[in-house]
């Protein structure tokens, strides 16, 4: 597969981080990758020229860098968060609302995994509720594209039937008038969908393309007493274990055992597979601006 960076373009990107302070200095303290920071890896590799700014929008002194307004950025990427997208009297969600509309009404274009999604769907007009088959958790097992799906310039060359990183309680119910659910699963009927407004779109997914197999691990290794609390794993010393071979699979990739143990395939291992939708985007926002 081309592994080529997608575009030459210098592109400018705000990657909106949605967790508030205190989720952000927990991360810190429980050794947690900072999703922005995988954002900005992606970017570094498949936009090189691009620039990226990192806003934290769950914050009460939240603002754009200074000097820069909405149409100083070709596209926003959005963060999964711990918050709950329903509770808009939380000043830290309402905010967030507030923002996205306001990018839907200028007419900028998106992208936003598992919070993004929910995000999106909200402020087109959907709702968001609590899944009532719990927490998905580490890898989202035979997500299958629709046939709205298999159109999709957002999942072109996503294979039909896969599995993709993924943290999440909420999941979106409803959709906006007008707006398709891209694929699902058994546990989540709705995985992806982009949501359109005039020349605004958000693309969205519950999953994480943005995660890979280190990333998770330690994801998961912080989540361990809600793991276990939640009937998930027996105990934290089976969590971390888990743990420990998602780390051990990224740094050797071509071991059986752990492919056969952790049951994950190249859709999970390969970022040319796993990070599809992200590409996708970029080549969206490139034919946005030329």
């Amino acid at each position: 597969m081309n592994k080529t960076p997608v575009t030459l373009t210098r592109l400018r990107f705000c990657i909106v981080n949605c967790y508030p302070r205190s989720s952000r200095e927990k991360f810190d303290q429980a050794n947690v990758g900072h999703p922005h920071d995988m954002l900005q890896d992606f970017l570094r590799r498949e936009a090189p020229n691009a620039s990226s700014d990192i806003v934290y929008v769950a914050d009460e002194d939240f603002a754009l860098p200074v000097g820069k307004g909405i149409d100083d950025f070709d596209g926003f990427l959005w963060t999964g968060s711990d918050l709950t997208v329903y509770h808009q009297d939380d000043p830290r969600v309402a905010g967030q609302i507030e923002f996205a509309r306001t990018l839907m009404n200028n007419g900028a274009a998106s992208f936003g995994s598992c919070w993004g999604l929910q995000m999106a769907a909200l402020v087109g007009g959907g709702h968001v509720e609590v899944n009532p088959n719990g927490r998905e958790w580490g890898i989202a097992r035979d997500i299958e594209l629709s046939e709205a799906g298999k159109q999709s310039i957002m999942l072109a060359g996503k294979p039909t039937r896969f599995d993709a990183f993924i943290m999440h309680l909420d999941e979106v119910t409803r959709l906006p008038p007008g707006t398709q659910s891209l694929g699902g699963n058994a546990h989540t009927g709705i995985q992806a969908a982009v949501v359109e407004q005039g020349e605004a779109s958000f693309w969205g997914t519950q999953y994480h393309p943005e995660y890979n197999l280190y990333e998770m691990g330690r994801l998961i290794a912080a989540r361990a007493p809600a793991l276990v609390a939640e009937g998930h794993f027996e105990n934290e010393q089976a969590v971390a274990a888990y743990a420990a071979d998602m780390q051990a699979l990224h740094v050797n990739p071509d071991s059986k055992k752990l492919r056969s143990r952790l049951k994950v395939g190249d859709d999970i291992i390969d970022p040319q597979i796993r990070e599809i939708e992200l590409r996708n985007w970029l080549k969206f926002i490139e034919s946005r601006v030329s």
